[in-house]
């Protein structure tokens, strides 16, 4: 049976890694510390496919250590009691080097077990993580670890494992084979950086193309077929959905719509209709807010009309709602004033109610019926002056106006009126 072709391509050198020079180009750190043989506890965080496996073995390559390697989804505490016994024995006699992938997956017990003997030295560890290592990983592993942050790998660099892929494709297969001009790029590009799954589309386009007299012919329809939706990394409880969630807020308060409706269509094309709407709504109230107050109106109404009318109608509306917000004038006036607000509320800066503005049914209590507040509305401009802040916090500013149309307009107003006494 033939190994996958993502197997035999896997790199036997560090000049055949493709993407990551930032971290292996000569002189680099990382090329540095495995071309010296160290053995130091390291972190490899970075979306799948993008190599942190193939250089983990690498590294292995270079060393006298005994390889164990785990995956932290099916890997038990007993699977590292296991490793740790053979620590020092003839099974290890210097030591043990443990890559250990998805890391995350392992719980903070487990990954306590392995502090003594990297303490030790005993144990040197790699672990690769495709999520945050400082969300999921325990404290005092990390601070006996260096982390490297592997990135998602250019469609230029991607090309280059392409074409080698369809060079070894077409000796295994005993077949000339031949494409059209934008083949190889368009894999590289729809792959989303991740080499493993640029190669595997390599071999079901190699794969499912018919010979004709001892040619393969691979067409550009044909592999977009086969790398179709495969650039999407997404998923609702790792770090790239809240990246895009991340990245459409900020392009909305950065006023581009197009990058706003190009992360609404990565969010929609995974199939997440709510997350979208709910964070459309935060946006509304967030960042444009008093400099618009309608937006919030708007947006409510299309993010309900998004989820009467489902996927893939939705995406009109919600289209609709991502280039209004993010073309209307900007106003965090009222996220800071309650931030603010909470802020002192949260370090117990209350105070008594003023007794004006206590609720009426205290008047009852028979200690004292005269609560004299006063009814706003029973003034000119329906306004008079009167105490509302506790008076531990009297004087307190927790608002201020934004210099846009809107809360310019209502300071004039508000000016004006408590202007007069």
């Amino acid at each position: 049976m033939n190994r996958p072709l993502a197997d035999e391509i896997r790199p036997r050198t560090l000049d055949e890694v493709v993407g990551q020079t930032h971290l292996l180009a000569p002189g680099a750190v990382l090329r540095r510390i495995i071309e010296s043989g160290t053995n130091a506890n390291m972190v490899f965080y970075g979306p799948s496919g993008t190599g942190k496996t193939t250089v983990a073995n690498l590294i292995a390559q270079r060393t006298n250590r005994t390889l164990y390697r785990l995956n932290a989804t099916t890997a038990s505490l007993q699977d590292i009691k296991g490793i740790i016994a053979d620590v020092g024995t003839l099974m290890a006699p210097g030591g043990v080097l443990l890559y250990l992938d998805e890391i995350q997956y392992f719980n903070k017990k487990q990954q306590q077990s392995l502090l003594e003997f990297m303490e030790n030295g005993k144990i040197t560890l790699i672990a690769s993580t495709t999520e945050n290592p400082y969300f999921y990983i325990y404290s005092a592993l990390l601070s006996r670890s260096t982390v490297f942050e592997f990135k998602q790998v250019p469609p230029e660099e991607v090309e280059r494992a392409v074409l080698r892929g369809l060079e070894i494709e077409g000796h295994r297969l005993g077949l000339e084979i031949n494409w059209e001009k934008e083949v190889p790029l368009q894999i590289a590009t729809a792959c989303g950086g991740d080499v493993r799954k640029a190669i595997n589309a390599v071999e079901l386009l190699c794969q499912s193309a018919i010979p004709e007299n001892g040619k393969l012919k691979l067409t550009s329809e044909d592999a977009l077929q086969v790398a179709q939706r495969s650039a999407m990394r997404y998923d609702k409880d790792g770090d790239a959905h809240y990246d895009i969630l991340s990245a459409l807020q900020k392009s909305i308060r950065g006023s581009d719509p197009d990058a706003a409706v190009h992360y609404l269509a990565r969010l929609l094309e995974a199939g997440d209709l709510l997350s979208p709407c709910r964070r459309l709504l935060v946006i509304a109230a967030e960042d444009i807010g008093l400099a618009y107050p309608q937006a919030i109106v708007i947006t409510k109404a299309c993010v309900d009309a998004a989820v009467q009318l489902g996927l893939p109608e939705a995406r009109l509306p919600l289209a609709e709602a991502a280039v209004l917000l993010a073309t209307a004038p900007k106003s965090n006036s009222a996220h800071n004033a309650i931030i603010a607000a909470m802020e002192d509320v949260a370090h117990g800066k209350t105070g008594e109610i003023p007794r004006q503005l206590q609720n009426v049914h205290a008047d009852t209590t028979g200690f004292d019926n005269r609560q004299n507040y006063k009814y706003p509305h029973n003034y000119p401009n329906h306004w008079v002056e009167q105490q509302y802040l506790p008076d531990a916090i009297r004087g307190a500013r927790y608002y201020e106006y934004a210099d846009n149309k809107t809360e310019q307009a209502a300071r004039r107003y508000w000016e004006e009126i408590k202007g007069k006494r």
